[in-house]
């Protein structure tokens, strides 16, 4: 893959070959921030099949904002895919550096834990995003059109598998950051962050199997 390509820019199909083949990026970060995009775009369709909806009118501010933050964070975790592919080949550059000399170890550990560092930020947005994709998920359940209700779920559903995914880079980079107080307060941060996704993603899964309709909200989904 040309190193200026975006993952973006590949068919489903060349992405998929390229996760499929012994390339080390793209890896599971990349895949996890490519399932919370297809989140964040499920969140922007539903959106988009219930704005301007007389049936709907109440919740039209609510719909809006959705189909705005559906399409943001779709294009958001597709960038963070790419970021993440070029923090684990930057970790890796690092991994290959000389270390015949205390001088060279010496450089090779700094940019280890540099590397690391970077290698953790990438998935730990991205449980971040997928977070604001379950809570845009739930805000929409029985406020917008019943038709696509099961996408909503889905939604749901993606975020909290590609959380997960990102959540497994997360914990799998913190041992090589060289910063034990820092990892522990990623760990702890990135493990809640999880928890509320599930939360909001089984309280989207209640609304939607339960067919009842919802009250406004007040001031948005925020």
């Amino acid at each position: 893959m040309d190193t200026n390509e975006r993952f973006r820019d590949l068919t489903v199909d060349q992405f998929i070959s390229l996760l499929a083949s012994g390339e080390p990026t793209p890896g599971g970060g990349a895949a996890a921030a490519v399932a919370g995009s297809l989140g964040g775009a499920l969140v922007a369709m539903v959106a988009s099949l219930s704005v301007g909806r007389p049936k709907h009118a109440d919740h039209e501010p609510l719909l809006v904002e959705a189909k705005a933050a559906g399409q943001e964070l779709a294009d958001r975790l597709l960038n963070l895919a790419d970021e993440d592919a070029n923090a684990f080949a930057g970790f890796g550059v690092a991994m290959k550096m000389p270390r015949d000399t205390d001088e060279e170890k010496a450089a090779r550990t700094a940019a280890l834990h540099s590397a690391a560092r970077a290698a953790t930020e990438a998935p730990f947005r991205t449980v971040q995003a997928c977070l604001e994709v379950a809570a845009m998920a739930e805000a929409m359940a029985g406020r917008s059109n019943k038709n696509a209700s099961s996408d909503l779920e889905v939604a749901g559903l993606m975020a909290v598998a590609a959380a997960r995914a990102a959540a497994a880079n997360v914990f799998v980079n913190l041992p090589a950051m060289g910063d034990e107080a820092l990892a522990r307060d990623l760990l702890a941060r990135t493990e809640a962050i999880v928890d509320d996704v599930e939360r909001l993603s089984s309280r989207t899964r209640e609304v939607v199997r339960s067919g009842e309709s919802r009250s406004p909200l007040s001031g948005g989904a925020a």
